[in-house]
């Protein structure tokens, strides 16, 4: 005879929003109440994702209990993540973006240390997706006071790969020519970054975007709502090139 499936239950918007492991405890609280959300899923990180995306499409406040819920899950995949990392080290995600692409731009950056947490994101009126994946990058380790010990972590495999295998570097070296004889992009935005890696130990780390990962998608919200701003910057160092 095979096994019973446990389920878990996640409801959204009840009497009190949660994660519950019997249908009694989440009859309690959705009979009645009216506009009720909830659902059931097989695994409890599958739940997770579920109010993760409910959060994102909010349009109301959302309940504190549903945020430090998604916040724990994200500092658990985190700690996964990072062999060794401890609770006071310094932990970025960003991300970047524009669209079209060339066009409106804007970058989102989520910094943690500890218990201490900073957001920062800005708007464009003309830039491109790498741009904006790099000023993201430089922003965040400008917002750092002192030399840190650090990871940042990007879906940007253009800044990732151009970092850990030596294209900056080489590129440099050679007048900023790429292999091919072409004049490498960006290259405004290459001096600030790796002048900033020299200050900051930086372990850059790739993540895949739109995958689930807690903080890169509150970077992606960032990103949205900052290119829908009214006061959007001028990226001098795209109209120059």
């Amino acid at each position: 005879m095979a096994a019973k499936s446990t389920k878990i239950y996640a409801v959204f918007q009840g009497e009190q929003p949660g994660l519950y492991a019997s249908w009694d405890e989440v009859t309690e609280q959705v009979k009645g109440f009216k506009g009720a959300k909830y659902k059931s899923f097989a695994q409890r990180e599958q739940a997770i994702q579920w109010l993760r995306a409910c959060v994102l499409a909010a349009k109301e406040p959302v309940d504190d209990s549903i945020i430090e819920i998604i916040k724990t899950q994200g500092a658990s995949q985190l700690k996964q993540e990072v062999h060794g990392s401890s609770d006071d080290q310094i932990i970025i995600h960003t991300d970047g973006g524009a669209s079209p692409n060339p066009g409106v731009g804007a970058y989102g950056i989520v910094m943690v240390k500890g218990s201490y947490r900073k957001e920062l994101s800005a708007g464009y009126k003309l830039t491109t997706n790498n741009r904006m994946e790099m000023m993201a990058c430089i922003v965040a380790l400008q917002a750092l006071k002192d030399p840190s010990e650090l990871i940042l972590y990007t879906d940007s495999k253009y800044v990732v790969d151009s970092i850990s295998k030596g294209w900056v570097k080489r590129w440099k070296s050679k007048g900023w020519k790429k292999s091919d004889g072409q004049l490498a992009e960006n290259i405004d935005l290459w001096e600030i970054l790796m002048s900033l890696t020299k200050i900051h130990e930086v372990k850059f780390q790739w993540v895949k975007g739109h995958a689930g990962n807690v903080e890169n998608e509150r970077c992606d919200l960032l990103v949205n709502e900052a290119r829908e701003s009214t006061k959007l910057l001028i990226d001098t160092g795209y109209l120059k090139r």
